[in-house]
């Protein structure tokens, strides 16, 4: 049964569990045309999920993946928080922006293009996507301020900073008494936990609640993949091939061992290990299928004891401070 939490310590209440939408209408996959992104968008909703993490550049173009998701949502668009990004390049989708994306001038623009694509009139989460190392953060978050205060955007998160971005646009907002962040949004998995060196102690500290992307490591935390064994046709063996030749089959065949020993999926050991990490939020997890989106809304019911956990980080060590 989907459970439900504050994302850091702001009043926004998330889905332990959230559908990541850079499938919708992306080439190639069962949710590529509308009819699929329905389905998928269905069966989360019908899940209990309640965040739909989605961004200005996600589909086969960019904007297609928020064009699909906000018909599907339909009238069901105030039952969900609708969280979407922007700063990566759209290819001049949103006009030119001169690599400024965090500039006063392409945010407003951006919001604006977004709210047009998705049919709503407000984003609850609006993320900027990676910082813009030229423009201030000063600039960008009176931008962002502004937004909030029109009404257009009702929370800021932010993806892919370092722990001293975190700090930096902290102290920016109460110096210039603009809204703060909320949310951030890193890869963050049991075989990726460099999150926890800097940036986990900066969310800590100043409040934020961390939203987790890759969360199966590729794949590799799914049990698909075994040694000498890759299933045909699987996403690894024509992309990414390096994450299965560089990949440690000694500690996933020991996670596989683990998960056995306790009558779980290695998916729900994944899922249920980031969501007992107290500055997660919501586990952001992509699928291109009903059935995808309900085995990934059912895998955080696990909830494992510190022995579990002590365990875990044994298989997995924490990243060296």
């Amino acid at each position: 049964m989907m459970t439900y939490r504050r994302l850091g310590t702001s009043g926004l209440s998330v889905s332990t569990v959230g559908l990541g939408c850079n499938n919708l209408g992306r080439a190639g996959t069962a949710s590529e045309s509308q009819e699929g992104t329905d389905a998928v968008v269905r069966a989360a909703i019908d899940a209990g999920i309640t965040l739909f993490d989605v961004a200005d550049m996600y589909g086969r173009e960019p904007g297609v993946s928020e064009a699909q998701l906000g018909k599907a949502l339909g009238s069901r668009r105030d039952d969900v928080v609708l969280a979407t990004k922007f700063g990566l390049d759209m290819g001049g989708v949103n006009g030119p922006d001169w690599n400024a994306r965090g500039s006063r001038r392409y945010i407003i623009r951006a919001a604006e293009a977004s709210l047009r694509r998705l049919g709503t009139d407000w984003i609850d989460l609006y993320q900027y996507h990676a910082p813009d190392t030229l423009t201030p953060i000063d600039e960008t978050l009176a931008a962002l301020d502004d937004l909030v205060t029109s009404g257009k955007v009702r929370y800021l998160g932010h993806s892919n900073f370092a722990g001293w971005q975190i700090a930096e646009a902290e102290f920016t907002a109460r110096d210039g008494g603009y809204t703060p962040f909320i949310s951030a949004q890193n890869p963050y998995n049991l075989l990726d936990r460099r999150l926890e060196r800097e940036v986990v102690p900066a969310v800590e500290a100043y409040g934020l609640g961390v939203l987790p992307y890759f969360p199966l490591a590729n794949g590799l935390l799914t049990g698909k993949y075994r040694r000498n064994e890759v299933p045909e046709g699987s996403r690894l063996t024509h992309s990414r091939q390096n994450v299965l030749e560089t990949a440690d089959w000694d500690q996933l065949e020991a996670y596989s061992a683990f998960a056995a020993g306790r009558g779980v999926s290695e998916v729900q050991v994944a899922f249920s290990w980031l969501a007992a990490q107290p500055s997660v939020g919501s586990v952001i997890a992509g699928a291109t299928t009903p059935e995808q989106v309900r085995q990934n809304a059912a895998a955080a019911d696990w909830t494992p004891s510190e022995e579990d956990l002590a365990e875990l980080d044994s298989i997995f060590p924490a990243p060296a401070a």
